[in-house]
């Protein structure tokens, strides 16, 4: 599946490391993602809420399905990331730009998800879907 595919069959996206601060990459390319019509799952265990939605502390703690975990942490916090959206059943996964972590890509992919790594989906999104 390219990510233009995954793109357009993408429903509801869960962002890790969104940011309560509208300076921060994170919250920019989820503003932008509320904004072409996609719902939006802040996850970040130091905020309520962020761009009028609830925010949860961790994937595992999301009661509705989610389609994409687009993450905005660092390497480290990857593998845990990609475990949780496994075990959510998450149909992929997405690193931002600077966010690599191959071991934890590869278990993503051995699971059955997509995986884009060191991508901006807001990038792809503007040149492959729009």
């Amino acid at each position: 599946m390219t990510p233009g595919e995954l793109l357009r069959e993408a429903r509801t996206i869960a962002v890790v490391g969104l940011s309560a601060n509208r300076f921060r990459a994170s919250h920019g390319v989820a503003a932008y993602l509320q904004r072409v019509g996609y719902k939006v799952v802040p996850v970040n265990p130091g905020v309520d809420e962020v761009l009028g939605e609830r925010s949860y502390p961790s994937v595992d703690e999301i009661p509705e399905p989610i389609d994409i975990v687009n993450i905005f942490r660092r390497p480290e916090h990857v593998p845990d990331i990609v475990e949780a959206a496994i075990r959510k059943g998450a149909k992929a996964v997405w690193m931002q730009e600077g966010v690599v972590h191959e071991e934890a890509a590869g278990r993503a992919r051995s699971a059955g998800l997509v995986v884009e790594m060191d991508r901006c989906i807001m990038q792809v999104h503007m040149r492959e879907v729009r």
